[in-house]
């Protein structure tokens, strides 16, 4: 049975129950009510009559009155001298010969009504019934006897019952509209986000689910679409990366097996053919290395040794490397900056942060290195004046295979990884990467790392 099909059962059998609990709580209250409305309707009329006695015995004028009211009302009301005489003054058959027992006279010389409910034996049925003497000093010289049927009074009661019940259906029908509403309400958008999850999960991503109202379905419906698009997202870039990678290997892979072809069959210069091989190779090799690091990177599989490291000494290391490719350096160091971190790691950000530097910037101009602690970050600083990023395509650069000129930089031999990995290293030290750029000014790349006072040390 599906949800809609559970909910709307619940609510069907909830309605039915409540409207009959409800019905039969109000029958029960009014048919009490209307009782206690009757006594107290006929202790009211006992009262009536019998403050028309003025003593002695009852004469025929009374009886007359008595006899009147009987007629006009839905009462039975007659008078009667000698309640030990009852059978003579009733129009029904009764079973005993006395009214009254001894009990109750003694009640009626008190002065007391007495009111009965309920199956008498006198009259053989149901009778709501008051009994109010007429006593003349301390003498019972009669009462007053009024009774109705409860026969009649179901008989009232019937009519209403059979508009309560007709209320009842309405009111019925009107909720299970209602119900049904409501349960549309809440059930569509769950069938919306059920299809559009049998469509993702046979790669559909572009499935989404209206958002409609603003509360928790919608709620949940935008966060079911911000899902969709993130693995959208996730799905371009997965296909993206082949691609890429593909195109990236293929390209080495297609000079080296031509010119090994041709130096095979001896055509051309052996010499060049065997350096274009080599060079190939050797982007191949890094390529693959650098996809090994980053993948490594963001599986959280690459084992990450930190210790108490002086940067000054990375950084000076890293730039003797690099000073037969680019000798001019400027470098601003404090010398006693600790960061606590993976020292292999650190080196390679250093080395990929001075290589871009390097092959973005004119041969003769000056690359800065600054490295400063402000309270509990260290600045580490790379700037150069090269021909810098344009404003838009700052945000996607660390980005895998992200290049601003794709020939230029295949050309030079990078992978378009080298940002990508920078990112993965310093996020996993627990730090930050920021790059500010402006095309024709140069770039600025400053990777913000925590103090080793920050971690306790």
């Amino acid at each position: 049975m599906t949800f809609g099909k559970k909910l709307w059962m619940t609510l069907f059998l909830f309605v039915i129950i409540a409207v009959g609990a409800a019905f039969g709580l109000a029958y029960m209250l009014y048919e009490k009510l209307y009782v206690e409305s009757v006594k107290t309707e006929l202790a009211t009329s006992a009262k009536s009559i019998a403050s028309d006695y003025e003593g002695g015995d009852l004469t025929a004028d009374f009886i007359d009155r008595v006899n009147w009211f009987s007629e006009k009302s839905t009462f039975e009301a007659f008078a009667v001298h000698n309640p030990r005489e009852l059978a003579a003054c009733i129009p029904y058959e009764a079973d005993y010969e006395t009214l009254i027992g001894p009990h109750e006279r003694d009640l009626l010389l008190q002065n007391e009504m007495i009111e009965e409910t309920g199956y008498s034996d006198r009259f053989d049925r149901q009778i709501i019934s008051v009994i109010y003497p007429l006593l003349d000093g301390e003498q019972l010289k009669g009462i007053v006897y009024l009774y109705i049927p409860l026969e009649r009074i179901d008989e009232l009661v019937s009519s209403l019952i059979m508009f309560w019940a007709a209320s009842a259906v309405l009111l019925i029908v009107l909720l299970l509209y209602g119900g049904m509403k409501w349960t549309a309400y809440v059930v569509k958008p769950l069938e919306s986000m059920k299809k559009a999850a049998v469509r993702l999960s046979k790669g559909d991503y572009k499935a989404r689910v209206p958002e409609g109202s603003h509360d928790e379905f919608g709620q949940l419906a935008r966060t079911f679409n911000e899902m969709a698009e993130a693995i959208e997202q996730e799905d371009e870039q997965r296909k993206t990366f082949i691609a890429t990678v593909s195109h990236e290997l293929r390209t080495p892979l297609s000079y080296i097996k031509g010119y090994s072809e041709a130096a095979i069959k001896g055509i051309g210069d052996q010499k060049r053919q065997l350096e274009i091989i080599h060079r190939e190779s050797t982007r191949m090799e890094r390529l693959v290395n650098d996809l090994l690091h980053l993948i490594r990177l963001e599986a959280d599989k690459m084992t990450i040794e930190k210790t108490p490291i002086p940067l000054a000494e990375i950084v000076h290391r890293t730039v003797d490397t690099f000073r037969l490719k680019h000798p001019y350096f400027q470098l601003d160091l404090d010398e006693e900056t600790i960061v606590n971190g993976d020292e292999g790691r650190l080196s390679q950000v250093m080395t990929n942060l001075l290589d871009n530097a390097i092959r973005y910037s004119e041969k003769n101009s000056p690359i800065q290195i600054e490295l400063k602690q402000e309270r509990k970050r260290i600045r580490w600083t790379v700037r150069d004046t090269g021909v810098g990023i344009p404003e838009e395509e700052i945000p996607k650069i660390t980005n895998q295979f992200y290049r601003v000129n794709k020939a230029r930089t295949r050309n030079d031999g990078g992978s378009g990884l080298g940002l990508s990995i920078v990112k993965q290293i310093v996020e996993s030290h627990g730090g930050e990467l920021v790059i500010k750029s402006k095309k024709g000014l140069g770039t600025t790349v400053t990777v913000i790392l925590p103090a080793i006072s920050e971690e306790g040390e």
